[in-house]
């Protein structure tokens, strides 16, 4: 009996600081890893022209965060002919779908702030469902994070894989 109740107060401490982190990460100031973090309060905005996005190409993840809900959130990118996406994949499984609210966000309303080496860029998430692009986009999904196969086109046109561009906000 002793044993259990140990357990029942070790499981419910653990609990309480889940949740304590990840309510607590809702007012930092972007991300916090893997865990989703609140709006930015810091960095430039970058004023001027679009870049020209090939100076990201290695780096691994940057910070984003959607205008409404306004919550950040680290991921993967591509860039491809000097533009910049971001892959979202297990949108078909139900774990997916339940741990991965900001896509279906984002098409709501796509406005978004990248964060990258403390810049911020006004953008608009675009998902990509077709096109000339898909395929260089899914070779370079594939050498950055696949070991360097790339991702099949079933991916995409399944429902599994969503990409959205990070394109310029009018």
């Amino acid at each position: 009996m002793k044993i259990l109740k140990f357990l029942g107060v070790t499981i419910a401490v653990i609990a309480a600081a889940i949740a304590v982190v990840l309510i607590g990460a809702r007012f930092a100031d972007g991300p916090l890893g893997i865990i989703a973090g609140g709006a930015f309060s810091s960095g430039e905005m970058h004023s001027g022209p679009e870049p020209d996005w090939t100076f990201i190409k290695d780096f691994s993840t940057i910070e984003f965060q959607l205008v409404d809900p306004d919550r950040s959130r680290t991921t993967w990118l591509m860039v491809h002919d000097s533009r910049v996406y971001i892959p979202c994949g297990y949108m078909t499984t139900t774990w997916g779908r339940i741990w991965k609210q900001w896509p279906i966000e984002a098409q709501k309303d796509g406005r978004a702030i990248a964060r990258i080496d403390g810049k911020l860029y006004d953008r608009k998430l675009v998902r990509i469902t077709q096109g000339p692009e898909l395929e260089p986009l899914l070779a370079e999904l594939g050498r950055k994070y696949a070991g360097g196969d790339p991702v099949p086109l079933e991916a995409v046109t399944s429902g599994y894989l969503w990409i959205f561009e990070l394109a310029p906000r009018a």
